[in-house]
């Protein structure tokens, strides 16, 4: 044996969970210059027992390389190489089974470490280190210093009139009309031409006081700038699940109809044959370019400031953020909307808050978000717990507020805004509330279905007078004029990442544990979870800290 003992050998061996059985096992591992050809051997075929037969069998299907060099080597005698080669097969399966002592190294880096132990995405998706990536961000919208309103009702009567203006032109430009619209006033006047399905026509209007009939109809009003007038649907054969007939209208959407009068005893009727939302067509997305190849990280509802806020699992994603190799590619941070729990936003909210006043809430955020990176920049809106005017569209933050942060930009909500040239829109989701009341198909537990309606609607919050305050602003801003790359909302504490005809939807995690409220109405949140976004690829990621 050389240069070792049979105690040491013996070690080695149970390390490598091998037992020798008797005296000739023995002796044979003492005879070998060296275990490693034996522990590898017997591990790629999966022994676990040593007898000397077994040793002789392992050791004459291995590939061994070893160099003997003389004991006194001289210029004239050079070391001496003796190479060995053969196979051994899995007994299982019988695969052939190679091995190299001492192979070169490759010259590729090995992977980073995955502290995170997700297996549902690569870090090759993100290769991107952020540091080296400066900061790329464009304003498309943001009503803050751009509220006109003076609460008027012209204000009002401005406001719906360019909401149905919006999304009438964007139905006729993009082909969702069957026919080009008549006025109501129109139609009305003309009732007597057109009471057949032979002479249908369309219009386009403001749909209010929906509901369903004992006969399965759906009746609803629909208003225009002319007139209002009653309507009925009835569903066409094989209608889908979220069909308007089907699924339900929101007060004060817009939406096209097209059908026919019926005239009697009663009030004339507009009988629908079919509802038409605006175009929803497939979104090609746009990319960032491949040397901007960073990554973008979405949250909301913190509510610091709340006894329910999760201290200790913020803490472990700032480990994260300063440990984690994913976590070197994200450049931006997007917090959308309620940051901090506020004062006063409920009545006895006081008994449910660890710190009362509001100034410390926003300085203990601001500290919280010291501990990310200092590549990481901040981008955070508002939402209903925050210290803006609650009637949507909302301001951005005081400047009083904004002067304890750094590295961070302050928007409204909701903001339309792009980086390296891909395009998000951030909303808190407040009206997410309003479709949950409406829709059949929207849920609490599935918030992405409200998101769904709002793309398909074109509108973010189309109810007035429900559960969302609105700004009566000259120009509803509301209104998503251009299909985003990537939307997020937040608000209702759930979870998702999907896709809806080409766009990316983020439902923000929360940072909130299980309210009073929440645990009353039987409603689990999905807090902790940060969701990051490759800005290149669009590839998802969702880290879970709780």
């Amino acid at each position: 044996m050389t240069g070792e003992t049979w105690a040491e050998r013996s070690r080695a061996l149970a390390a490598a969970g091998l037992i020798v059985m008797g005296q000739e096992a023995k002796n044979k591992i003492e005879d070998l210059p060296s275990l490693s050809p034996l522990i590898e051997a017997a591990s790629a075929s999966e022994t676990r027992l040593l007898t000397g037969q077994v040793i002789d069998e392992l050791l004459a299907f291995v590939t061994t390389e070893a160099t003997i060099e003389a004991s006194s080597p001289t210029p004239l005698a050079p070391p001496i190489t003796q190479t060995l080669q053969a196979t051994l097969a899995r007994p299982e399966t019988g695969e052939v089974i190679g091995r190299t002592i001492a192979p070169v190294s490759s010259s590729e880096p090995a992977p980073p470490p995955r502290p995170h132990g997700l297996e549902h995405y690569r870090l090759e998706d993100f290769p991107m280190q952020a540091r080296d990536v400066d900061a790329e961000i464009e304003i498309h919208f943001d009503i803050t210093g751009a509220s006109k309103t003076e609460g008027k009702m012209t204000d009002i009567r401005s406001f719906f009139s360019d909401r149905l203006k919006q999304i009438r032109n964007l139905m006729i430009t993009g082909g969702a009309l069957p026919r080009r619209p008549v006025s109501v006033a129109e139609a009305w006047r003309n009732r007597q031409r057109h009471t057949s399905k032979d002479y249908e026509i369309t219009l386009v209007g403001l749909a209010s006081e929906s509901r369903w009939t004992r006969s399965g109809n759906l009746s609803f009003v629909l208003e225009d700038e002319t007139q209002n007038i009653q309507c009925s649907l009835r569903p066409p054969t094989g209608t889908a699940p979220l069909h308007p007939a089907v699924d339900g209208l929101m007060n004060d959407d817009v939406v096209g109809i097209s059908g026919h009068f019926l005239l009697g005893e009663r009030s004339p009727r507009f009988m629908a044959s079919n509802i038409h939302l605006p175009p929803m067509k497939q979104h090609s997305k746009a990319t960032a370019s491949a040397d901007r190849a960073v990554s973008a990280a979405f949250l909301s509802d913190v509510h610091v400031g709340s006894k329910t806020f999760l201290g200790p699992q913020w803490e472990k994603m700032i480990q994260w953020f300063n440990t984690d190799p994913l976590a070197k590619t994200v450049k931006y941070f997007v917090l959308s909307g309620d940051g901090v729990d506020g004062v006063g936003i409920y009545p006895g909210q006081e008994r449910h808050l660890a710190i009362t006043d509001l100034f410390a809430q926003y300085g203990e955020l601001a500290r919280l978000l010291e501990g990310l990176p200092d590549w990481v920049d901040v981008v955070i809106l508002p939402g209903n717990h925050d210290a803006v005017r609650p009637a949507e569209p909302q301001p951005a933050l005081d400047p009083e507020v904004q002067q304890d942060y750094s590295d961070t930009v302050f928007v409204g909500n909701p903001c339309d805004f792009s980086l390296h040239g891909v395009r998000i829109l951030s909303y808190h989701g407040k009206s997410i509330d309003d479709f949950v009341a409406g829709l059949r198909s929207v849920t609490y537990s599935q918030p992405e279905m409200a998101m769904r309606a709002m793309l398909e609607r074109r509108h973010l919050a189309p109810s007035w007078g429900g559960k969302t305050p609105l700004s009566p602003e000259p120009e509803d801003r509301m209104v998503i004029r251009q299909i985003p790359d990537i939307f997020v909302t937040g608000h209702v504490h759930g979870h998702f990442v999907g896709n809806h005809k080409g766009t990316t939807m983020v439902h923000s995690s929360t940072w909130q544990d299980q309210t009073d409220y929440q645990r009353m109405l039987g409603f689990q949140p999905k807090p902790c979870i940060l969701t990051v976004i490759n800005l290149h690829t669009h590839e998802s990621a969702s880290i879970p800290f709780a």
